[in-house]
């Protein structure tokens, strides 16, 4: 088995905001990226405001207000989305070069890990929540060019015009698979960068960056011990859901 670890989600380089976690209960929202209107099939564009009802949701839970409490960037709402993950179909596309080389050599029972730099919405040690919001046991991964039309719905790479060959789609198996109910904190401050917390990585065997370096990557870490990472993450029990929010 083998393991990579993707960032996704807005953040400050893509997007210049981060989603609101709450730290006490790892309730979180996955928010994509933007993306330009003109890099998407006309008819399959995913709206920004999608993401609204379970930012709203959120907020009224914690008593905050989107616009004042969490500063949300109303210019997000007229781009639209780069929903990838599409948790809802259980799909993840990249390119097929520099940091798709990993996921594209990615074999069935192969993991994919997705965390994210989260903003805490009450008192938190750090200033970001790095954690783990979703995970997929690969199925199989497709080059886009091998996608019939009527599927083209399911990524944000075949919603794209034109699609570039070396694209691929990594399809995750179900009911294993999916959107963490609650995100699983993994991130500190250390050494003038986050990077995986100390006991995290001892308890996951480790990673192939230095140090558990996290905070931005070209090409995805991967784990040096795949099978002892996932038997860490099912002693997790958390719960894993096929939609985005």
């Amino acid at each position: 088995m083998r393991g990579l670890l993707v960032r996704i989600g807005i953040d400050q380089a893509y997007g210049h905001w981060n989603a609101p976690v709450d730290p006490a209960t790892g309730q979180f929202v996955y928010v994509p990226i933007p993306e330009k209107a003109k890099a998407f099939h006309p008819k399959m564009i995913t709206p920004y405001p999608q993401v609204l009802p379970a930012l709203q949701s959120f907020c009224a839970q914690a008593r905050l207000d989107l616009d004042g409490d969490l500063r949300f960037p109303a210019d997000l709402l007229t781009q639209p989305a780069h929903l990838d993950p599409d948790f809802g179909y259980l799909t993840y596309g990249n390119r097929g070069n520099t940091k798709g080389n990993g996921i594209s050599a990615l074999r069935g029972g192969d993991l994919l890990v997705f965390y994210a730099g989260l903003r805490p919405t009450s008192r938190c040690e750090h200033k970001l929540l790095y954690a783990l919001v979703g995970l997929y046991v690969v199925d199989e991964v497709v080059n886009v060019t091998r996608i019939p039309s009527d599927r083209w719905q399911e990524n944000a790479h075949t919603r794209k015009t034109p699609h570039w060959p070396d694209d691929i789609v990594v399809r995750a198996k179900p009911r294993v698979s999916g959107r963490l109910a609650q995100c699983l904190p993994i991130g500190e401050w250390r050494s003038r960068a986050y990077r995986v917390r100390n006991d995290v990585l001892e308890a996951w065997g480790g990673l192939s960056v230095r140090d558990g370096f996290i905070q931005r990557s070209a090409v995805p870490p991967e784990f040096v011990d795949a099978d002892r990472f996932y038997k860490w993450f099912l002693c997790q029990k958390v719960a894993l859901l096929e939609r985005n929010n």
